[in-house]
């Protein structure tokens, strides 16, 4: 048995090829059906996200196993070998077991160190789990990448520093307010980076949030989810006093946020400081508002700053990551390797159990007929050691006579005579 990874991800093939190589939730059972068809294949997880398609198999080892699932994969998607084949990657034994956990890790993410993708690689083990009977080595693999990827987050900083835009604006506003609990944020916009940015900001306990918008049914769905207010974009003027963090990104071609504007409502809140997050390209917030006291304006360049240096420390985080994945990898390698033994030994003992019990039930027959008690203990005796020594004798006799005194050193300590 030999575990088994293959796949594409963002580093080896463009969006227009990994689109047409994804497996949809709705097609995944018969896909794993279709997989687990194909002949040696014992178990298989197939993990597909935006950034990747890799399908993790348990398998019995032959020489053109890799043009096998190759040429499934390929066929399955009406591709062409030739076009995929330069993108895939291909990884056995210790590669495939380290390489499933760097991608639970976050080490092999398009954004180093994003979360996410945990949560993907347990919903593809549990999607295709269901309804499919696993090889145990193929689910102790799994469950180990689980476990190493919460002691990477645990032991590691590779997923506390801000790295996407929206996240290093919340990180942003709690670094100016002690407490994000009682302010009140204006999220203008709806697209996804406000999207996440909503998540983040109820994450950190914002208990108001007001969403303003174009077309107020878009919000709404959005709003529904962080419990959220939604207003237009032309009640920003009325309602942007009420806001102690302002964080914008639309697709407007103009700036929605003006000087003016924010001199009134900074009029109203008495001078109170005001941040201003403008994550939109062309700008949402006009840049004369960076000027006014009380005013503090962040534009996505001034985030981007934030997230490359946090960018540095993720990456020096990922270097102690590596280190867990390596030492998980290679205990988990020697358990497997183990295991391998274990039917070896399971064979061993009934095999000498057999001879015993063979050999007990004559020497339990000669006794019933009246046989000399001792007479028969010592026959039994030495036919029992004759019987166990037969196989590793002739072994040992051979390696003699091929002169392989490594293999006969082997059987030498094996047999304990060292």
């Amino acid at each position: 048995m030999t575990l088994l990874a293959l796949g594409i991800n963002h580093k080896t093939a463009p969006v227009a090829l990994r689109e047409r190589v994804t497996f949809s939730p709705e097609t995944l059972d018969q896909a794993l059906n279709s997989l687990l068809a194909q002949p040696l294949v014992q178990g298989g997880v197939v993990l597909s996200t935006c950034n990747r398609t890799e399908l993790y198999l348990s398998v019995e080892q032959q020489e053109n196993l890799q043009e096998q699932l190759v040429k499934w994969l390929c066929d399955y998607h009406g591709l062409s070998a030739d076009d995929v084949r330069k993108s895939l990657y291909w990884h056995q034994g210790d590669e495939a077991v380290s390489h499933l956990m760097r991608v639970a890790s976050g080490l092999d993410s398009l954004v180093l160190g994003e979360p996410q993708i945990l949560g993907q690689v347990k919903k593809a083990y549990a999607d295709s789990h269901r309804g499919h009977s696993h090889s145990s080595e193929l689910e102790r693999m799994f469950q180990k990448s689980f476990s190493v990827a919460k002691r990477v987050r645990t032991e590691t900083e590779i997923g506390a520093s801000a790295v996407s835009v929206a996240f290093a604006a919340c990180t942003l506003a709690r670094q100016i307010f002690e407490s994000l609990a009682t302010v009140t944020v204006m999220l203008v916009g709806a697209g996804e980076t406000i999207e996440l940015a909503a998540r983040h900001l109820r994450q950190h306990d914002v208990q108001k949030l007001i969403i303003a918008n174009r077309t107020r049914e878009r919000a709404q769905t959005l709003a529904s989810e962080v419990g959220a207010e939604v207003i237009g974009l032309a009640e920003i003027d009325s309602r942007l006093a009420e806001a102690d963090i302002i964080i914008s990104s639309t697709a407007s071609p103009l700036p929605i946020i003006g000087k003016g504007m924010v001199e009134r409502a900074l009029k109203q809140r008495r001078n109170q400081p005001m941040l201003l997050v403008d994550i939109a390209v062309p700008r949402d917030v006009e840049p004369e508002v960076g000027k006014l006291a009380n005013a503090y304006l962040y534009s996505v360049d001034d985030l981007q700053a934030i997230i490359e240096s946090n960018m540095a420390q993720r990456k020096a985080a990922a270097i102690e990551a590596e280190t867990i994945v390596l030492q998980e990898s290679g205990e988990f390698m020697s358990w497997l390797r183990a295991q391998s033994a274990v039917e070896t030994i399971r064979d061993y003992r009934a095999q000498a159990d057999e001879v015993r019990i063979g050999l007990e039930e004559r020497a339990l027959a000669a006794l019933a007929q009246g046989g000399d008690p001792q007479q028969v203990l010592r026959e039994m005796a030495h036919k029992l050691t004759n019987r166990l020594i037969h196989a590793p004798t002739k072994s040992l006799q051979q390696a003699a006579r091929d002169g392989d005194t490594e293999r006969l050193q082997i059987l030498r300590d094996s047999l304990g005579l060292d």
